[in-house]
């Protein structure tokens, strides 16, 4: 019996072991544990907490907050058969040295250029650690690469004696792709063009690849924002059957649908959306009750009536999980005629819903919450713009019922930042583009009234139904369901951070989940508009844990919710459309869906989003190239927004466009950085260079291919 037990015990370490390094980043509690490792009677549940707490006392785990655990990597390496050996990922500098990040450690392994072992940026790899020596860094050599990141490059097509390379525009790509002659397909010297890795001989310095398609002339528009677009593997089109498929869908809405609906069409219903939008995910609608409460519609467009499971459109849906926005165009998750068309809740047009639906007092409080599929005709097309007029002058088409939810949604979220909410606004850099796609200007997108409006009901909408679905008494009763989840903030990079910004004057209180939120607010008040904004905000949102899809609730820190999902944007994100879908089935009774299946496909969604922020990321910074390429010479007033060992950055006001004056092209005295206080200092003339100084720059050079700018003092 006892050989029994220490068995059992030992299978079930062994699965608590797993589960937490395949989740290496988070921590959690022993319930969540359990219910990962699909345990669910009271008594191995306590079992699984006892070996929690025995597994923290060897080492073998840590508890960064009281009652969660998380894989101790360290230990884990040094007590385990494979001591010498860590699986990480490549971050590859452009030199060929690279760093490997791995979970659980805060420091990365350095690996010099002739370890790397044709490993690649982003792959996963196994590496092998060099004997630690007093006072230097932690070095190792990749001896295994065990999954490549990608395979597909885009670059421009060199040809020279016979011989053909790629030469890719990735810059965390250090070598060039050969391309055997036969294989170039069509493409000419000088052009961009898509290559795919199919070979890398044992003794050969470069890979061997084909080009499967050929993009065009290099700084043409759609070549360039197509060239990001592959870089980060979404494709260019949606494949003719998908399309086709799509054009076959009937917008005719049949009678029998709509019996089965809550009918909204004769309700005072309007959208509220940027000037540019062509898809319409959201509406809101208000009504007056006889009880003088008002009954706000938070109605979001019925993507699941349109896209069924196992049919192409869904296939290829899942595949992007994401629209993605560049400067000058969407690339939408769905075809246009669902996006724009079918599922865009325009008006005038009678449109299929599923809503959230909130009975509110003047106060905000909601009384009662209706969750289910309407039919709705919207009554007005606003945009940002002219929502904010009406709100600052108060007049205006349906001036009284904006103004209603503008007061009702500041209510709401003064209650939010009472709880511990964070009030962290995204800068939005926006062009305004030629025909051509050129930019003639650049400016900031100011965060008005109007976008908080639909964002504080979206979330309303959003936490509700999260709610509605994950908070049971009983936990039996619990569904296996898709959450926006956000963790705690790692303790020492909130102490870093804290240090960072404490040195240029502001003060954190770190004691608690509230005061941190009120200190965080305050500051990004206090840090508007000045020079260290943008260097403070970047470091800020990444001090912060990554917001993710699991079906594992661990609440959202940042909104300061316990239960949180997407439910509101079907027409560009996935994971909305899996919300409808559940959500559906729970309302008509249904049983809980395989954990595992969803757990995949929010990985997947995750992994989708975040490629779409690089790629949106990646095209903003091309057009600020774009922009200043004819300004060679120019003068602008600018703010020093970042300093390093290899140079001081500004970002010019007004545009955010930023640049680097290089610490050699300063010949007046020879500088150095001063990491403690963040400034750049001149060794002889003792002149300071530091973050927030407002300068004035020359524009001296602007690198297409490598969105760099490079600047000089005036």
């Amino acid at each position: 019996m006892a050989k029994n037990k220490q068995k059992l015990d030992q299978k079930i370490t062994k699965k608590i072991i797993d589960f937490l390094s395949a989740h290496s980043k988070k921590s959690y509690n022993y319930k969540q544990i359990s219910g990962g490792l699909n345990i669910k009677d009271l008594a191995s549940k306590q079992q699984v907490n006892t070996m929690l707490e025995d597994l923290v006392r060897k080492s073998l785990l840590k508890e960064p907050i009281k009652g969660k655990f998380q894989i101790n990597l360290k230990t884990m390496s040094s007590s385990h058969p494979t001591a010498n050996y860590i699986i990480g990922t490549v971050d590859m500098k452009a030199t060929g040295k690279a760093y490997i990040t791995c979970d659980g450690l805060t420091e990365e392994i350095y690996i010099a250029a002739n370890n790397t072992n044709k490993a690649l940026h982003g792959d996963k790899v196994k590496v092998f650690l060099f004997p630690i020596r007093k006072g230097r860094r932690t070095e190792g050599q990749i001896i295994e690469v065990l999954e490549r990141a990608k395979s597909k490059f885009v670059g421009i097509v060199q040809l020279s004696n016979n011989l053909a390379f790629l030469i890719p525009d990735n810059h965390e790509m250090p070598i060039d792709v050969f391309i055997p002659l036969n294989q170039l397909n069509g493409a000419l010297n000088g052009q961009k063009a898509i290559a795919e890795i199919t070979d890398w001989p044992e003794r050969a310095r470069n890979p061997f690849g084909k080009i499967l398609q050929v993009l065009g002339t290099p700084g043409d528009n759609d070549v360039e924002m197509n060239s990001i677009l592959a870089e980060f593997d979404f494709p260019l089109a949606f494949p003719e059957e998908v399309i086709l498929d799509a054009e076959k869908i009937s917008n005719v809405i049949p009678e029998s649908e709509i019996k089965l609906r809550k009918d909204f069409r004769n309700t005072t219903t309007f959208t509220i959306d940027p000037k540019d939008a062509k898809d319409f995910d959201d509406a809101l609608s208000i009504k007056k009750l006889k009880n003088n409460n008002w009954e706000v519609g938070v109605h979001i467009a019925d993507v699941s009536y349109y896209v069924k499971t196992n049919t192409i459109i869904e296939e290829e849906a899942f595949s992007r999980a994401t629209s993605v926005y560049l400067v000058d165009r969407v690339i939408p998750m769905l075809p246009e005629q669902l996006s724009n068309e079918l599922c865009s809740l325009r008006a005038g047009e009678e449109k299929l819903c599923f809503s959230a639906v909130f009975e509110l007092d003047d106060e905000a409080n909601i009384i009662t919450e209706w969750f289910g599929k309407t039919i709705i005709n919207s009554n007005r097309r606003f945009d940002y713009d002219e929502v904010q007029q009406i709100i600052v002058s108060g007049k205006g088409e349906f001036s009284e019922e904006i103004l209603l939810l503008n007061k009702l949604a500041s209510t709401l979220r003064k209650e939010r930042y009472s709880k511990g909410s964070f009030a962290f606004e995204t800068t939005e850099v926006k062009f305004n583009l030629d025909e051509k796609g050129k930019p003639i200007s650049v400016y900031v997108k100011e965060y008005l009234d109007s976008n908080k409006l639909i964002e504080d009901f979206m979330l309303l909408a959003n936490r509700r139904v999260a709610e509605f679905i994950g908070k049971k008494k009983d936990k039996k009763q619990a569904k296996t369901f898709v959450y926006r989840v956000h963790d705690n903030p790692n303790p020492e990079k909130l102490n870093v951070f804290s240090e960072f910004v404490g040195k240029l004057g502001y003060k954190m209180n770190l004691d608690s989940q509230g005061t941190i939120a009120k200190s965080f607010n305050k500051l990004l008040k206090d840090i508007s508009g000045k020079g260290e904004e943008n260097m403070i905000s970047n470091l800020a949102v990444r001090t912060m844990s990554k917001a993710y899809y699991s079906t594992i609730n661990i609440g959202h820190y940042g909104l300061a919710f316990d239960y949180y999902t997407h439910f509101t944007s079907p027409i560009r994100r996935y994971p909305d459309l899996m919300v409808h879908r559940l959500l559906e089935l729970y309302l008509s009774g249904g049983a809980s869906v395989a954990i595992n299946e969803y757990e995949e496909k929010c990985k997947h969604s995750s992994e989708m989003e975040k490629k779409a922020a690089e790629a949106e990321r990646a095209s903003v910074k091309y057009k600020q190239v774009e922009f200043l390429m004819d300004k060679i010479g120019q003068e602008f007033d600018g703010l020093i927004s970042g300093v390093s060992k290899w140079g001081i950055y500004v970002e010019i006001a007004g545009n955010k466009c930023e640049g680097m004056i290089s610490l050699r092209d300063l010949v007046d005295d020879f500088y150095y950085l001063d990491e403690e206080n963040y400034c750049v200092i001149g060794q002889r003339t003792g002149v300071k260079y530091k973050l927030g100084d407002l300068v004035k720059i020359r524009v001296k050079r602007a690198n297409l291919s490598r969105k760099q700018l490079d600047f000089e003092f005036v």
